[in-house]
């Protein structure tokens, strides 16, 4: 049974999701060095204590991710690793949609409180 599992929905195509894919396999291999080679259109990744598969279709993502018990302690940095990424790479580009990081950026300023 895997210990993270995350499906998100695109708008990319499969092409494009690919790409996207790569970039992201990119990025956390580089932050937890993982390798990671494609089988059709899966992504399989592993190093000691870590393995998984990404999954690419034209319309969604479907990341699994089994981690060794040594990792396990690391489960909540990962996960919130691989929804960043996810957010920037996939939830971008779907139309109407902006990623976490930019909607938040665009609020503005913080107003001070009154009264002190």
């Amino acid at each position: 049974m895997a210990d993270i599992e995350i499906y998100r929905a695109h708008h990319l195509g499969l092409k494009a999701a690919r790409a996207a894919a790569d970039r992201m396999a990119e990025h956390l291999g580089a932050r937890f060095g993982l390798k990671g080679d494609w089988t059709g259109n899966v992504l399989n990744f592993q190093r000691p204590g870590v393995t998984g598969s990404l999954a690419v279709t034209d319309k969604d993502v479907a990341l699994s991710v089994s981690l060794g018990f040594l990792r396990k302690a690391m489960r909540g940095s990962i996960e919130a690793a691989v929804n960043h990424e996810l957010d920037q790479l996939f939830a971008a580009k779907a139309p109407g949609v902006k990623p976490v990081a930019e909607a938040k950026s665009k609020k503005g300023p913080a107003r001070p409180k009154k009264g002190g």
